[in-house]
């Protein structure tokens, strides 16, 4: 074998391994994650989200009816504490919209606590208004602990 044939069998072999660990771990994180939460749609996530939530501890976990929720998809306890929590599946970082819905929505139901939970994350003047009306922000690192528990 001529040097040349033994460098091309040699990158060929290592993007073949290269490829396949990809795909392991691509596998891994799939199953490790459950199901694809990026993909369903909104009314799936809520009741997606409803599930782990209890798996974590929650008691009384109800998901709304789709109209008239004033924003809020989740109502559930925890340790005494009532909270009302805003879902949104979205392709893209989730704005102060969804945080407005859940205080209001907090207030509507008389909840403790009001919470955004989502696959992305938040915009700056996201953040900025939950910290001022004291929302508490769930990201898509947040769910993915609470899946890998």
């Amino acid at each position: 074998m001529d040097a040349k044939t033994y460098i091309i069998l040699t990158i060929t072999l290592l993007t073949v391994f290269l490829l396949l660990w990809l795909a392991v771990s691509f596998i891994r994180r799939r199953r490790r994650y459950g199901r694809d939460f990026d993909m369903m749609d909104g009314h799936d996530f809520e009741y997606y989200c409803a599930d782990l939530l209890q798996k974590r501890g929650f008691k009384e976990v109800e998901v709304t009816k789709g109209s008239g929720d004033y924003g809020i998809d989740i109502l559930a306890e925890r340790d005494g504490v009532t909270y009302a929590i805003q879902c949104k599946c979205y392709g893209d970082s989730v704005g102060v919209k969804a945080v407005q819905e859940a205080y209001a929505g907090r207030d509507y139901y008389d909840c403790m606590v009001g919470a955004v939970l989502t696959n992305q994350y938040f915009t700056a003047p996201a953040v900025e208004a939950a910290k001022k009306l004291k929302i508490l922000l769930w990201d898509r690192g947040y769910l993915e602990s609470m899946v890998e528990e």
